[in-house]
Formats: structure tokens, sequence, C-alpha cells
């Protein structure tokens, strides 16, 4: 059996923080993958953090399948070369041992696939939530950081208990409660994510 081991992008450097990512991908896992053969998530604060783990990993635990998940940032123009993109964006060189399927990417951000269940979000932000302030494109890659985090603040301003979009207040929260299912339809590379993971698992 393949141990996987998922370095995320994440957590900021809050203890409490990191643990509410690490329950939030793991119950969003837990929604795909079967009983038992869960992935091992770190999270890992910063971007360079994650990375900087990862390649740290890659190199000593050679009998586990190693994931570096983080965000894109911007859109991807060739998913067959995400190393070029982290390159291109980062100046992050592909450590040894890494391939394409060791990256994998939230795109545009974590948050974009939160766009892919806007009920969850409504029934999460409950009275005064605003789903009309939610961008309302389909292709939910296309959607800025920008845009989608101005959208997330607008719809939940007004709502009388959550209040106000937080990263980390309620990000990983909803991670947790939104579907795989509908954010795999809406996310080519949440779906290429879950494909992966699910392969690993059944080897």
């Amino acid at each position: 059996m393949v141990k996987i081991r998922i370095y995320v992008e994440g957590g900021g450097d809050q203890h409490a923080l990191k643990s509410k990512c690490r329950a939030g991908f793991r119950m969003f896992f837990e929604k795909v993958l079967p009983q038992g053969r869960m992935p091992s998530i770190i999270a890992c604060g910063s971007r360079d953090k994650a990375f900087d783990y990862f390649c740290t990993a890659i190199r000593q635990h050679k009998d586990a399948f190693c994931v570096l998940l983080v965000d894109s940032e911007a859109p991807l123009k060739d998913n067959s070369k995400r190393w070029d993109h982290l390159r291109d964006r980062d100046r992050w060189n592909k450590p040894g041992g890494a391939d394409e399927e060791h990256i994998h990417f939230m795109v545009q951000c974590m948050e974009s696939w939160f766009m892919a269940d806007k009920e969850c979000l409504a029934i999460f932000f409950g009275q005064g939530f605003d789903a009309n302030a939610i961008p309302d494109n389909p292709n939910i890659e296309a959607v800025s950081k920008a845009d989608i985090f101005n959208g997330l603040k607008s719809a939940s301003r007004n709502t009388k208990t959550k209040g106000k979009y937080g990263k980390g207040v309620h990000s990983f929260d909803i991670l947790s409660k939104i579907s795989p299912a509908k954010v795999r339809k809406a996310s080519e590379h949440a779906d290429i994510l879950l494909r992966t993971l699910e392969k690993k698992i059944s080897d």
C-alpha cells in the first residue's frame, strides 16, 4: 500500500490554524477516498515553506507518494507543464525525483473550489448571505483570486452569525463542508488531483 503525503499551502504560523487546515482537507478527501486509505495532510503555512517541506520530503520519503498542493495564483497555460508554471511564477526549480504528477494546483486559489458549491456557502453563512454577489462564471478556474475574495466578502458582510468572510476564520470550515463531486465537476485541476489520489490508492 502506497502511503500518500500531501504538503499543502495554508494554515499560517499558528498551531491551531494548521490543525484546522489539516482537518478541512481531511474531511474534504474523506468524501472521496476509501476509509483507511487517507493521505497524510501536512499543513505547511506559507507557500515557500510548502515547497521547502516538499523538496525535503521527496528526498527522505522515497517509499511514499509526495504531493505539493498550492494555489496556482493565476490561470494555467498548459496543464502538462505544471512545474514550468512554478518556475516562471515562483522561480522554483523541480526537485530531483519529482515529475508532473507530484505537483497539483488549486486554480486559482483554494477559495475557487467554494464557487462550485454556492448552496453550501449559503447554508454555512446563513441569514443575510447574498449569493448574487458571488461570481457566477461556471468556469471557476477563470475567475481571478481578487474577484473571488471580493465576492465572498461582499456576499457575507451582512450575515448575522458568521460575519464577513475571513481567510483563517472561515476557509477551512467551508472546505470541510463543500461537495468534492461539485468541485471536481467545475474544476479540471481539482479533478486531476482527485483522480491521481484515487489511482495511487488503488495501485
